[in-house]
């Protein structure tokens, strides 16, 4: 135990996971939740010491929990020849909760300042895209990452991304390429120089395929001198039992992690931290564009079903037409429209709803569903702009919102109504010019209102995906891709300025985010299939 002897006040806070050459702990930081994060704190933070952020994603056996674990030992100055291992990232199957692989997860090491590292460190950690979670999964995380990037108490600032992908990678699969789109999509176009590739499983060899595999992809990263993507080289035999046959080549292998943390350091202190106020501010859009789309959805169905109850309205009063000139009573029967309230799954965090839905009272729509989950109440919803909201058809003040386990869903029923009825539904606060007009014409005024209607909604969401292009890193995400097909399809052809532009960022997708289309259909998909999974 000789060797342990400077580790002694951590070991004795640690359990041991297994003896021998090496010997490996479990290190038992200081946890904590705030809003919908986890944060595991090792020492004290010193306010006179620079941080350093980095923000780790690749999909799930990249190697991502023993990257985090080698940069924790390496900030610790753990060398070869002290026989001892430190694990940060609990085991999943030794741990009792499923939050190590669910939840963003953010690591500070404080107290090493100056010894291996200038700075401390902060490591985020996020959970592997396109798991067998599915979709609705991703979604999460990205709002996630959203809470932590706005919280007070969370991170607003980002030295570095690093897209995790092992070196044996010779072609981004669609899986991947997916991972990879979804959070350079989630940024401003002022992070790209911060965003490199960290290679696990490496031999040390410059790993020729897996660069190759990135350009091909296209993935917007950080370039060195000779235009290759910045990277840096880990292994992933750090905990390997060493035996005399075996010792040698897991020094090597050693080397190699020591080495790429070197140089990972060195870029970290000459890169330029980013504010993360844009990537604030296209989350924001992202959130508004999905949330509003989703509205239009359902107020495009809305509209569509007052339609058909007009034309059923229509055909039936034509069918009466002898009984109507002569005043007899008759009795029509049509699909009525209506909306009602259908309960949700949710839960509290506190004094937060989670996943709770944001509706309004006035307008009867619901304002954003699924995602809410940081917002202590409608007004701190990312849907309100300037104490109103974004998304309903009103525009109402956040005061008129609620967030409640429930959603609003258009429905029918089969009802049978008088002519007098029918009258009074549609002739009622019409102007005197109106009143004039036949009941039949009136049907026909209230079908142009409601066409009407979706060319203004559909240019509402329109003006939030041309801002989200100006702003966004990678505009040609997947998920914009779907929305831009829906709003290509339902946009009326006399914007023709502004379908042609809709269909010149369409036209912009590449291989990457084709590939990214075939892999998961996008977060529209997830939010349409949460909804109609909670109604079923």
């Amino acid at each position: 135990m000789a060797t342990f002897k400077k580790y002694e006040d951590i070991i004795s806070k640690d359990s041991l996971i297994s003896s021998g050459s090496p010997a490996v702990y479990q290190l038992r930081p200081k946890e904590e939740k705030f809003g919908t994060l986890t944060r595991k704190t090792v020492g004290e933070k010193n306010l006179n010491k620079t941080n350093k952020t980095i923000l780790l994603v690749g999909e799930t056996g990249a190697g991502k929990s023993t990257l985090i674990n080698a940069l924790v030992n390496y900030t610790m100055g753990v060398k070869f020849d002290e026989n001892i291992w430190f694990e940060i990232v609990e085991d999943e199957k030794r741990s009792q909760s499923e939050s190590q692989t669910s939840d963003v997860m953010v690591y500070k090491i404080f107290g090493f300042e100056d010894k291996t590292l200038p700075f401390s460190l902060t490591v985020i950690d996020t959970p592997g895209y396109g798991d067998t979670k599915g979709n609705e999964h991703d979604v999460i995380i990205s709002q996630r990452l959203f809470d932590l990037f706005r919280s007070e108490d969370g991170v607003h600032e980002i030295d570095a991304v690093g897209l995790v992908l092992q070196a044996s990678v010779n072609r981004l699969s669609d899986r991947l390429k997916y991972v990879f789109d979804s959070v350079t999509s989630l940024f401003g176009k002022d992070i790209e120089k911060n965003i490199v590739a960290l290679i696990t499983h490496s031999d040390g060899i410059t790993p020729d395929d897996a660069l190759k595999a990135l350009e091909a992809a296209n993935i917007k990263c950080a370039k060195d001198e000779e235009d290759q993507p910045v990277h840096f080289l880990f292994n992933n035999r750090q905990t390997t039992q060493r035996t005399k046959k075996t010792k040698v080549a897991l020094e090597n292998a050693w080397r190699v992690t020591e080495t790429g943390a070197e140089e990972f350091k060195e870029f970290l202190e000459k890169s330029k931290p980013q504010k993360l106020i844009t990537t604030v501010e296209v989350m924001n859009a992202r959130i508004r564009i999905t949330a509003c789309i989703q509205n239009l959805q359902d107020r495009i169905q809305l509209t569509e079903l007052k339609q058909n109850e007009i034309q059923q309205t229509q055909k039936a009063l034509k069918e009466h037409e002898q009984e109507m000139k002569k005043n007899k009573e008759f009795t029509v029967e049509v699909d009525e429209v209506y909306k009602d309230k259908v309960s949700i799954d949710g839960g509290r965090w506190g004094w937060v709803f989670y996943e709770a839905a944001v509706t309004c009272n006035i307008c009867e729509e619901n304002c954003h569903y699924p995602g809410c989950t940081m917002a202590w109440s409608p007004k701190h919803c990312e849907v309100m702009k300037d104490g109103h909201c974004t998304v309903c058809t009103g525009k109402c003040p956040a005061k008129d919102h609620v967030k409640e386990k429930w959603i609003y869903v258009n429905k029918t029923r089969k009802v049978k109504k008088t002519e007098q009825l029918v009258k009074q539904k549609y002739e009622k606060n019409k102007v005197d010019r109106e009143q004039k007009m036949s009941l039949l014409e009136n049907l026909q005024t209230e079908m142009e209102k409601l066409k009407a209607e979706k060319i203004q909604l559909l240019d509402e969401v329109y003006q939030h995906v041309d801002h989200l292009d100006r702003i966004a890193l990678n505009v040609d995400s997947l998920s914009t891709y779907v929305h831009l097909d829906y709003l290509i399809e339902t946009m009326n052809e006399r914007d023709k300025g502004k379908v042609q532009k809709l269909k010149e960022m369409a036209g912009r997708v590449d291989e990457r985010t084709r590939a990214g289309l075939r892999y998961m259909y996008g977060a529209l998909t997830a939010v349409g299939k949460a909804v109609k999974d909670a109604v079923m």
